[in-house]
C-alpha cells in the first residue's frame, strides 16, 4: 500500500504544471551556477597568474635584496569556492610580507568589484537555501488540506489504510519528486567543470557530495514543515499565508537578526581603534628613541665601513627592542580582539540555528573550507610564510628586514664592477593548503545533524497533526 500511495503522489506531481514549471526553473539556475562558476574560476585563476607575474616583474633589474620591500603573496582560487561562495570573496586575496610586522589581507573580490557585493553571485548555497526551500514550501503546502478541498481524502479513507501509511508515503513521494529530478542538472553540472579546465581532487569530490546531501536534508526540513502545516489547517490558502510567512522570517529575518542581536551582546572594537591604539603606542616608542638616537657618539675610528657597522648596529639593537615592545602589545590587542570577535560569531551562529537556511549554509561554508575559517587560515599560512621570508632574507642582507629597520649604505669604491641583478626566484615560495574536508567535518556534521533532526521533528508533529484531523 505504501509503494502504491507513493507511485500515485510522483504520478500526480509530474504531471502536474507545477513541476514542470519549478522543476526547468531550477535545473536552469542549477546548470547556469556552475557554468558561471567554472567561468569566474577561470577569470580568478587568470588575475591570480598575473598578479603573480607582476609582483616578480617589479624587481627586474633590482640589485639589492634590501630593496625587496613590497614582496606580496596571493590566496589562490579554489575550484569549488566559486560554486559554495562563503567568504571566499569578501576575504583579502593579498598580503604583502616583510621581515617582520603585522600582516594583513587586502584587495577583495567584492572590494575590486562593488557591484558584485550589491548582487551577489549565483551558487549552490543560495539555490538551495533560497530558490529549493521556497519551492519545498510550494509543493507541499496544499498536501494534506489540499486533498480534503479536492474530495480524494475521504475516497482514499474509505479503505482501510492506516494514517501511518498515509502520511508516509505522501511525504516520501513529494520528497522523491522535488530532488531526483534535480539530481540530472547537477550531474550535468558537474561534467561543465572538466570542459573548463577545472580539475577537481578527490577531497573536492567529497566536500561537493557532502554539500549536496546537506542541501537535500535542508530541502527535506521545509517539505516536512510544509506538511506539518497542510496537515494542522483545513484550507491550503490558509496553509500557503502561513508558510510563505515562515519562509520569509526563516529564510530572510533570523540571519540578519542573529548578527545583530550579537554585536548588541558582545561589542567587538573595530580594526580603526585597535590601529589606532598601535599609531598611538608606535609614536610614543618612536620618540623614546629618537633621544636615544640624537645622543648617540659614533665610535672614534678612521674606518668609514666600522663607523657605518656600528651605527647599524646600533639602529639595528634599537629596532629590536621597539619591535619586542610593539609585539607585545600587539599581541595583546589581537588576542583581547580576536577572543571578543570568536565569542560573538559562537552567538550569532548560535541564534542562527534556529533557520533551517541559515544551518546549511553554515554546513555547506565549513566542509567546503570556505566558513570564517579561511581567512584565519590564510593568514596563518602567510605567518609561517613570513618567517620563512624573514630567515632568507637575514641571510642575503644579514638583518631582518621591514618593519622598524633602518639601515644606512655607503658606496666607497667607484671603479668596482657593477652588481649583478638579483634572482627573486630564490625567494621562498608560498603555497596556500585550502582546508580539507576532513577539517570541516565535525561541525559540519553538527549542523546537518540539526538540519535531519528538524526534519523528523516538523514529521513528526505532521503526523500527530494528521492523527487528529477530519478527514470528511
Amino acid at each position: 500500500m505504501l509503494r502504491l500511495i507513493i507511485e500515485k503522489e510522483l504520478r500526480d506531481i509530474f504531471s502536474s504544471t507545477k513541476f514542470l514549471v519549478t522543476f526547468s526553473i531550477c535545473a536552469l539556475l542549477i546548470l547556469l551556477s556552475f557554468l558561471i562558476g567554472a567561468k569566474n574560476h577561470q577569470i580568478a585563476q587568470a588575475q591570480f597568474e598575473a598578479s603573480k607575474r607582476a609582483n616578480i616583474l617589479q624587481y627586474e633589474g633590482v640589485t639589492d635584496w634590501m630593496r625587496v620591500q613590497e614582496y606580496k603573496i596571493f590566496l589562490p582560487p579554489q575550484p569549488l569556492a566559486t560554486l559554495v561562495n562563503g567568504v571566499a570573496n569578501d576575504i583579502g586575496r593579498t598580503i604583502e610580507v616583510r621581515g617582520r610586522g603585522e600582516l594583513r589581507s587586502q584587495d577583495s573580490r567584492y572590494g575590486d568589484d562593488p557591484i558584485f557585493a550589491l548582487f551577489r553571485f549565483l551558487d549552490l548555497e543560495f539555490i538551495f537555501s533560497i530558490v529549493l526551500s521556497l519551492f519545498a514550501v510550494l509543493f507541499g503546502y496544499d498536501l494534506i488540506n489540499g486533498e480534503k478541498e479536492r474530495g480524494t481524502l475521504r475516497l482514499t479513507f474509505s479503505h482501510a489504510l492506516p494514517r501511518t501509511t498515509y502520511i508516509t508515503a505522501k511525504f516520501i513521494g513529494a520528497f522523491l519528486a522535488l530532488v531526483v529530478p534535480l539530481l540530472i542538472p547537477i550531474l550535468a553540472g558537474m561534467l561543465i567543470l572538466p570542459l573548463f579546465g577545472i580539475a577537481l581532487s578527490g577531497d573536492d569530490w567529497l566536500k561537493l557530495t557532502l554539500i549536496i546531501l546537506a542541501g537535500i536534508i535542508a530541502v527535506g526540513v521545509f517539505l516536512a514543515l510544509a506538511l506539518f502545516v497542510s496537515a494542522s489547517t483545513e484550507r491550503s490558502s490558509t496553509s500557503f499565508l502561513v508558510l510563505l510567512s515562515l519562509w520569509i522570517v526563516m529564510v530572510m529575518i533570523i540571519p540578519r537578526l542573529s548578527v545583530i542581536g550579537a554585536d548588541q551582546i558582545v561589542n567587538v572594537p573595530s580594526v580603526d581603534e585597535i590601529n589606532s591604539q598601535k599609531s598611538r603606542f608606535m609614536s610614543q616608542i618612536w620618540n623614546e628613541d629618537r633621544g636615544k638616537m640624537n645622543s648617540y657618539v659614533p665610535p672614534k675610528s678612521q674606518d668609514v665601513q666600522a663607523v657605518m657597522g656600528g651605527f647599524n648596529k646600533f639602529m639595528q639593537e634599537l629596532a629590536d627592542a621597539r619591535e619586542k615592545k610593539f609585539n607585545e602589545l600587539s599581541a595583546r590587542l589581537n588576542e583581547e580582539r580576536l577572543n571578543r570577535q570568536t565569542e560573538q560569531q559562537t552567538l550569532a551562529m548560535f541564534f542562527s540555528g534556529i533557520s533551517p537556511s541559515a544551518l546549511f549554509t553554515l554546513a555547506a561554508g565549513e566542509i567546503n573550507g570556505t566558513s570564517l575559517r579561511m581567512e584565519r587560515a590564510f593568514l596563518d599560512q602567510a605567518k609561517e610564510y613570513q618567517r620563512q621570508y624573514a630567515a632568507f632574507m637575514k641571510e642575503k642582507t644579514g638583518m631582518n628586514t621591514g618593519g622598524f629597520s633602518f639601515v644606512v649604505r655607503m658606496v666607497t669604491n667607484d671603479d668596482a664592477a657593477p652588481p649583478k641583478p638579483i634572482n627573486i626566484s630564490e625567494l621562498p615560495q608560498f603555497g596556500f593548503t585550502p582546508l580539507s574536508a576532513a577539517s570541516g567535518l565535525a561541525p559540519f556534521a553538527g549542523y546537518a545533524g540539526i538540519l535531519a533532526a528538524y526534519m523528523m521533528l516538523f514529521f513528526a508533529g505532521a503526523y500527530r497533526s494528521f492523527n487528529r484531523y477530519d478527514v470528511r
